[in-house]
């Protein structure tokens, strides 16, 4: 009798494990201002392996593109992912189906990720075609810089696009678009004269050993340290969309302070359709109160700022984007950061090179956001008056997010 109801419990256990999982949510924006593609995340972990889903919108049973990700890569999706566009104090009803079976259904990408070596056999610059997803280099690398062809990963939404140097920098630096439009599978950051005719965007910043865009660093107590020594460095894309794009930058065996223990770190870059800001987590695998980090913006030439002192700066400012002042024009450019209060030792008076802050990271994980704006969009902003009223909006949409239940 006792087999036989333990061959019932398993039998049930199976059928459960097998069966489709349905429930509700309701999204609720609290602010009373219209907003688009704002991303609803759902941790998948208590709901068992997940291999397909469907999103329905309201008792109509719209679908909605959604999209799985498997942020551990371990072969099991982690996040459920979908956008939407949310009236001003609206709340929206969703249905979500969970599916043990198949595989997840396909919809056009809104974003894009890319990791190139050189091919020997291709002479334009924006034709390369030996995709990767992953490359480590070994600390003792001698020029890791210049092994990827745009010298490290990069992704964009129709709004930016970034690249992240495969290096002790690891600075973001930055692609400005006229157009609100994926460009980056055809320009490969290296925008041909004929491309440019076409209206094309480009590389708008120069980033030399600076923050860029929200580089995370090490501190020494008086500026800026580079993520170097490492025992190894990573770059990795996780996701490839449809509707976010996320990659990572693996660092081992940091030194990140001569009189402590190497530490392991784990910045991710979070990269949503439709947004012109970028989602930075910071994993550690060890408790990191005791060190010291900085992170910020770079002072553009003859930049001005904003500072709320709260954890958002912003600069407005206008500089060649490389050394060769010939062939390159000067392009202007808005950066903005936001960092939660709760990570903040101190704000540093601006220098030369940066705008920074100065961190501690009270456990394991720390989280920040970065934008940009670059003068030449046709769906931008043109002034540093309007950049610095959007990005006050920008930290007051994000202290205020979706209500999901």
């Amino acid at each position: 009798m006792k087999k036989a109801l333990s061959t019932f419990a398993l039998a049930m256990m199976v059928s459960l494990c097998g069966a489709q999982t349905k429930f509700t949510i309701k999204v609720t924006n609290p602010l009373k201002l219209e907003r688009s593609n704002q991303p609803v995340v759902i941790d998948l972990k208590k709901y068992g392996v997940v291999r397909s889903a469907q999103v329905l919108f309201n008792d109509d049973k719209v679908p909605v593109p959604y999209q799985l990700d498997d942020l551990d890569q371990d072969g099991i999706y982690d996040e459920l992912c979908f956008l939407t566009d949310i009236a001003a104090r609206e709340t929206k009803k969703f249905e979500i189906h969970l599916l043990p079976t198949g595989k997840p259904r396909e919809f056009e990408s809104r974003v894009y990720a890319e990791m190139l070596l050189r091919n020997d056999k291709v002479k334009e610059k924006n034709r390369h075609n030996n995709y990767i997803e992953s490359i480590t280099a070994r600390g003792d690398c001698a020029n890791s810089y210049n092994i990827q062809h745009h010298h490290g990963v990069c992704f964009e939404s129709e709004l930016n696009g970034i690249r992240i140097y495969f290096d002790k920098r690891q600075t973001l630096d930055l692609y400005g678009k006229y157009h609100r439009q994926l460009e980056l599978k055809e320009t490969q950051f290296y925008t041909s004269d004929e491309q440019k005719k076409k209206e094309y965007g480009d590389d708008v910043l120069w980033v030399g050993n600076t923050f860029g865009l929200g580089a995370f660093r090490g501190w020494d107590g008086l500026e800026p340290t580079m993520v170097d020594p490492v025992r190894s460095r990573t770059q990795r894309i996780i996701s490839y969309g449809p509707l976010r794009t996320i990659v990572e930058v693996i660092d081992n065996g940091w030194e990140a302070e001569p009189d402590k223990a190497p530490i392991n770190m784990k910045l991710r870059y979070t990269q949503y359709a439709g947004h012109r800001d970028t989602d930075v987590d910071v994993f550690f695998d060890t408790d990191v109160s005791e060190y010291t980090f900085s992170t910020g913006i770079i002072n553009v030439k003859g930049s001005e700022e904003f500072s709320d002192h709260m954890g958002l700066r912003a600069c407005w400012g206008t500089d060649y984007p490389s050394t060769d002042t010939l062939k390159w024009s000067r392009e202007t450019v808005g950066l903005a950061i936001l960092i939660p209060q709760e990570y903040i030792e101190r704000e540093e008076p601006s220098n030369t090179d940066n705008y920074p802050f100065v961190i501690k990271v009270r456990n394991e994980h720390m989280h920040y956001k970065i934008s940009y704006t670059s003068a030449k969009e046709q769906f931008g902003f043109d002034t540093k008056e309007a950049w610095f009223d959007f990005v006050q909006g920008w930290r007051d949409e994000n202290e205020r997010p979706l209500v999901v239940k």
